[in-house]
C-alpha cells in the first residue's frame, strides 16, 4: 500500500493518483478490526471507494461505503490543502456548492476530510444500493447548479388559442 507522499516542501501528504485503492485497504483493515461485530455496522455492506476524481483545486473527492457509514470524503491531490487539526470543520467549494467537511486523521491514510451521508448506514438493504446511492451523490456534487426556470412569458388568450399573438 502506498501512503500519500508529500510534495517538496509540504509538510502534508499528496495524492499523485487516485487514492480509490489505499482507500479500500485501510478501510476494509479498519472493518476487520475496530469496527468487526459493532451493532452499528451493516452486514449487508462492504467497504467500496466510489467515484473518486480531482477537483478543480487538483484534490481528490469522491464517497466512501463502508459497513458503518456512507462518507463523501476528500484528500489532498496538490498543494494548497489546508493545514487544520482534527475534528476540525473546512468548507469545500464544489459546481454544485459550497459543503462543510469534517477533518480527519488515520495513520494509514493521513489527513482527509469527510462529510457524513449516511451515519450509520443501517438503511440501505444491500450493498449496491448504498454504491448506487454514493454515485449518485458524487455525481451531484461535481454537477453544475440547475439553473432557474425561466419567468413564464405573459400570454393572451389569443396566443394560448394558437391565433397569434
Amino acid at each position: 500500500m502506498s501512503l500519500a507522499q508529500p510534495l517538496p516542501g509540504a509538510a502534508i501528504g499528496v495524492w499523485a493518483g487516485d487514492p480509490s485503492p489505499e482507500l479500500v485497504a485501510v478501510f476494509a483493515a479498519i472493518a476487520d478490526t475496530r469496527m468487526r461485530d459493532l451493532p452499528i455496522c451493516n452486514r449487508q455492506l462492504r467497504v467500496e471507494a466510489v467515484g473518486f476524481q480531482r477537483t478543480a483545486a487538483g484534490h481528490w473527492a469522491g464517497a466512501m461505503v463502508t459497513p458503518w457509514a456512507v462518507n463523501l470524503l476528500c484528500l489532498p491531490g496538490a498543494t494548497g490543502w489546508p493545514a487544520l487539526a482534527a475534528c476540525a470543520k473546512h468548507e469545500w467549494e464544489f459546481p454544485s456548492g459550497c459543503y462543510e467537511f469534517t477533518v480527519a486523521d488515520e495513520a494509514s491514510l493521513g489527513n482527509y476530510h469527510l462529510c457524513s451521508l449516511f451515519s450509520p448506514a443501517l438503511e440501505f438493504d444491500s450493498h449496491e444500493a448504498a454504491r448506487l446511492t454514493a454515485l449518485a451523490a458524487v455525481r451531484a456534487l461535481f454537477a453544475e447548479p440547475l439553473a432557474e426556470p425561466a419567468a413564464p412569458r405573459a400570454s393572451s388568450r389569443r396566443a394560448f388559442l394558437g391565433l397569434g399573438r
